[in-house]
């Protein structure tokens, strides 16, 4: 049987790009919920701050080290599986990488060790300006992951010269015309993530009768956060898909189901689109409503799929599916955060168990609308790997086939198990819970209120 290396080198990608988004959209929010914990245990001086913020990053520090170690194989596919695209935009590409490197990751990784250790061993204050500092790591290591993303979506700022993108204008680099809109989208979705895995856990414990002090802070501050995120992130991916109309038009009309440019779109709430015959089977659909959302105009004129040949289109149902995964989870994300807040303003949050009920079991939500996101973005650019600069299929190494599957059966079987450890240890830790008094130390040494009481302090870290 033969196999096809480019389409083996992209479900390769795919496998370890998906696999690793789900972490640094986690990390991203939770470390800035941390960074919050600290501050409000440094002004209040409230215990149950200061214990949350250890409980929460134990967990963090789990999800990082399985992030750093999926990220590291997707630089080393540059080089293995898409060498020749290293060679087309590498000039610009690998300078924007390199500089996550330098500005964020060493920043993450040596606060992270204060975060990690220091307790009790530097003052308060270093100790939460260390979680600060991880924090701004985080969303820093994002600007540059994105800014590299964003370029080859909407390249700028280079000149072509033999086949070569080169540097032109860096600022018009970084800053190309997708970045600002894809970056507080995706900066947004990962607060989003987090703030629902932080509510799930809250509820959880309420529902069981546990850590109810701790859990009903979760819950405030999840549904404090969500009230506000939830109806802004749609907001922003409006904006965000104004501007994909102008640079790439075709990956809103397969976003849209849209084939024929000469009418007004209509708003599909489910269709199955049929790509050799050019239509939508099984349609639902709100008439005119693409052309309303996105033009503002319910007469409104934007590009089908037929404007350009089946080659230059991207494959439809990938891209026509994830966009309503993301966009419905959109609606339920909203709806679980206004509701929440009208149980909080009853005074009903923390008693309403159908409500809790529901949101425990919602804490993968977030990562699925991420994984979404990214399908659409990514399978939309297609069949570009940097826009109207480099094809895909142009861009893999000379890979025996083989060799690509053969690697990709093991990266499956590898993360598999790197996953399950992982999950397996985070539900462990949550399953305990917020252990002992905040000022307990790591290392097993006494907490002051319990070595007041001559016993000793909670697990270490």
């Amino acid at each position: 049987m033969d196999f096809d290396p480019v389409l083996l080198a992209r479900i390769q990608f795919a496998f370890t790009v998906t696999f690793h988004i789900i972490f640094p959209s986690f990390t991203i929010g939770l470390s800035a919920y941390i960074a919050t914990l600290g501050v409000l245990w440094l002004r209040t001086g409230e215990e149950r701050f200061i214990r949350q913020m250890r409980f929460w990053t134990k967990i963090f520090a789990v999800s990082f080290a399985m992030g750093v170690v999926s990220g590291i194989v997707l630089s080393y596919q540059f080089g293995t599986n898409w060498s020749r695209f290293s060679v087309a935009v590498g000039n610009v590409i690998g300078p924007l990488i390199g500089y996550e490197v330098l500005t964020a990751f060493f920043l993450e990784a040596t606060f992270l060790g204060i975060l990690l250790f220091g307790f009790n061993r530097v003052p308060r204050g270093l100790y939460v300006l260390s979680a600060a500092a991880v924090a701004v790591g985080t969303a820093i290591s994002a600007f540059w992951i994105l800014s590299a993303n964003s370029w080859m979506q909407t390249p700028a700022g280079h000149e072509v010269r033999g086949g070569i993108a080169y540097p032109v204008d860096w600022l018009t680099i970084v800053f190309n015309p997708s970045f600002p809109y894809r970056f507080a989208h995706m900066l947004n979705a990962a607060y989003l993530t987090t703030a629902f895995v932080v509510l799930a856990v809250g509820a959880r414990y309420l529902l069981a009768g546990h850590f109810l002090e701790d859990a009903r802070t979760m819950v405030r501050m999840a549904i404090g956060l969500l009230v506000i995120l939830a109806p802004l992130q749609l907001v922003l991916g409006d904006l965000h898909g104004l501007n994909t109309l102008k640079h790439q038009p075709i990956k809103v009309a397969a976003m849209e189901g849209h084939w024929d440019g000469s009418k007004p779109g209509d708003f599909h709430i489910f269709a199955w689109p049929d790509e050799k015959n050019e239509t939508n089977r099984f349609a639902i659909s709100i008439p005119r409503g693409s052309s309303l959302i996105l033009t503002h105009d319910p007469n409104g004129l934007f590009p089908g799929l037929k404007s350009v040949p089946p080659s230059e289109r991207p494959p439809v149902h990938n891209v026509f599916f994830a966009f309503r995964i993301m966009l419905y989870i959109g609606f339920f994300m909203i709806a679980a955060a206004l509701f929440g807040a009208l149980l909080w303003w009853r005074g009903r949050l923390f008693d309403t168990r159908w409500y809790l009920r529901i949101v425990a079991h919602s804490w993968w939500i977030g990562f699925v609308a991420v994984i979404a996101g990214w399908v659409v973005t990514e399978s939309g650019r297609q069949p570009w790997l940097a826009y109207g600069i480099l094809r895909t299929a142009d861009g893999v190494s000379p890979v025996p086939a083989a060799s690509i599957l053969s690697t990709l059966l093991l990266f499956v079987f590898c993360y598999g198990i790197v996953f399950s450890m992982g999950i397996y240890y985070i539900n462990r830790l949550i399953a305990k819970g917020p252990q002992g008094s905040a000022i307990e130390e790591s290392e097993g040494l006494p907490s002051r209120p319990l070595a007041a009481a001559g016993r000793a302090a909670g697990e270490a870290m």
